[in-house]
């Protein structure tokens, strides 16, 4: 909806402004009026006749607008205001006024005047004329007007001069979403980062084995796998901000389909950034307004960010609670700590909890995205008319995920612990170390061992020993910490003679195998 400016709006005395304090000491109904006709309201509610309309046309759920997005909202008012008050086309104490009730609406003083569900016009102009109507009737009020007048401020002709719903709540979106997950959702994912950073480090020299197709595979450090969890959020962090900084581009100025009709050139640059000025983030007008508006690509790409970061969060959560399984017939190589009882009827259970909510977000979030990405694909012809959608879906992603890796950081990864014995266990029932042998002697015979070892319930030592190979060269090739190092046992060529001499004095030894016959060679120098 755009309006222009009247010619009253620059001859208007200035009233007196009234030091009134928020609320309306008022009951029953009041009567408030839009292009349709009448329409009663509380009398104890600043909002008027087209936000009552939609309250009344779509009572859908639970699911109310976000109230950022309203706090949004008042920052674009406020910066609107300033623009039209410094260039003349509103009054300055009218200006001024609007300014101050803004104010009140990003402090979130006016939260309750903003009761609107998601299920509404997809352009969300019912949630642009919420904020319209909130704000004038609280200049009316502060002026000492009759609320419901639309006197001396009028929502339409003030409040939202030089706009439209369909840049300013898509300005709105991109404000609100942008405020969240570089004020929670990025810091959060940092302080996890960091929480198993502190872990990997910990344990940088802490052998365990290694799990690839959920069996038994080579060694590593505990270290090395939680840095690998460092990294994923590493990516994923990444990710995020670079989709993030994409909602610094804002549709506003381009009013009804992006041409600017009813807007005066510059508006939407100068309005951005005022925007910017106050927020201390670098909004900036979109250069094609017909992109901004025709599409929530930028949205779309913010929250694809969000579910790459939940898989990454998914694979971690899910790892730690199968590493904590137990405790007595899982994995159990890590202890959590145990924050609640976890059985209604079984004494002493804990359970990985923290895990399990991470899981669920994770699922919420990337469930999220596919309704976010169908609202995305909505964009027909000059406008996107799937912006509640979207923005809810977002913002509930950024929150949900934001709180998690504060919860799965605190309560769970910072008081993980070791199970020092189970690791060691594992370590020495490990067939996989012979993985270092087949340099030396071979991939056949080193699957020989393996299988030996595993048919008759020996550790790879004793298979090995029983398979010829002399324990001096297990022991220098199978060494555990070693294993998680590049490289293999394999012997440079410049040193062949200096292995060639000590395999000699091997042979005058008389390596033997356990039956007492002589043993093979054990290096192939050829």
């Amino acid at each position: 909806m755009n309006q222009h400016v009247s010619s009253s709006n620059t001859r208007a005395p200035a009233p007196k402004i009234l030091d009134v304090p928020i609320g309306l000491d008022a009951t029953g109904m009041r009567k408030e009026f839009d292009s349709l006709g009448d329409v009663e309201v509380p009398a104890n509610r600043y909002w008027g006749a087209q936000t009552h309309r939609s309250l009344e046309h779509f009572n859908i759920g639970n699911d109310r607008m976000p109230k950022e997005v309203y706090h949004a909202y008042g920052y674009v008012k406020k910066a609107a205001a300033i623009v039209n008050a410094a260039a003349g086309r509103l009054p300055a104490w009218k200006g001024q006024l609007i300014e101050r009730v803004c104010d009140e609406v990003i402090s979130a003083q006016l939260d309750t005047e903003f009761p609107l569900y998601v299920w509404q016009t997809g352009s969300g102009t019912q949630s642009n004329m919420n904020v319209n109507e909130v704000i004038s009737n609280r200049c009316i009020q502060l002026v000492g007007g009759t609320l419901g007048s639309q006197e001396p401020v009028h929502p339409n002709d003030h409040v939202n001069m030089g706009q439209s719903s369909n840049d300013t709540f898509p300005t709105a979106m991109h404000i609100a979403a942008y405020t969240m997950a570089t004020g929670k959702t990025i810091p959060a994912l940092k302080r996890l980062r960091d929480g198993i950073d502190a872990k990997s480090k910990q344990w940088a020299d802490v052998v365990k084995i290694g799990r690839t197709h959920l069996e038994d595979a080579t060694p590593l450090t505990v270290g090395q796998e939680w840095s690998g969890y460092a990294g994923a959020l590493d990516d994923a962090i990444a990710e995020v901000e670079h989709a993030t900084a994409g909602l610094l581009v804002v549709a506003m100025g381009g009013t009804a389909v992006g041409t600017g009709l009813n807007a005066p050139p510059g508006f939407g640059d100068q309005v951005a950034a005022q925007i910017a000025r106050m927020t201390g983030a670098p909004y900036v007008t979109a250069p094609d307004k017909f992109t901004a508006q025709g599409t929530l690509d930028r949205m779309v790409r913010a929250h694809a960010g969000l579910k790459a970061a939940a898989v990454s969060l998914f694979k971690i959560a899910n790892d730690l609670r199968w590493l904590g399984s137990g405790p007595r017939t899982g994995i159990h190589e890590l202890t959590f700590p145990a924050n609640e009882p976890g059985s209604s009827i079984m004494p002493g259970k804990v359970n990985p909890t923290q895990a399990e909510a991470m899981l669920m977000v994770a699922i919420e979030v990337i469930a999220s995205d596919v309704a976010v990405t169908m609202g995305g694909a909505e964009g027909n012809f000059e406008l996107n008319a799937f912006r509640p959608i979207l923005i809810s879906n977002y913002l509930h992603s950024a929150l949900i995920m934001a709180d998690m890796c504060d919860h799965f950081r605190e309560f769970m990864v910072e008081g993980t612990k070791l199970n020092q014995a189970k690791l060691k266990e594992n370590i020495d029932r490990s067939v996989m170390m012979v993985t270092a042998l087949s340099p030396v002697i071979g991939y056949d015979k080193a699957a020989a061992i393996s299988y030996y070892a595993i048919d008759h319930d020996l550790t790879l030592k004793q298979a090995a020993l029983a398979k010829g190979v002399s324990e001096e060269l297990f022991d220098r090739i199978v060494d555990p910490l070693a294993l998680t190092r590049p490289g293999s046992a394999d012997v440079p060529s410049a040193d062949k003679r200096r292995v060639r001499a000590a395999r000699a004095r091997q042979g005058r030894g008389g390596q033997r195998r356990p039956g007492g016959a002589a043993g093979p060679s054990h290096l192939n120098l050829s």
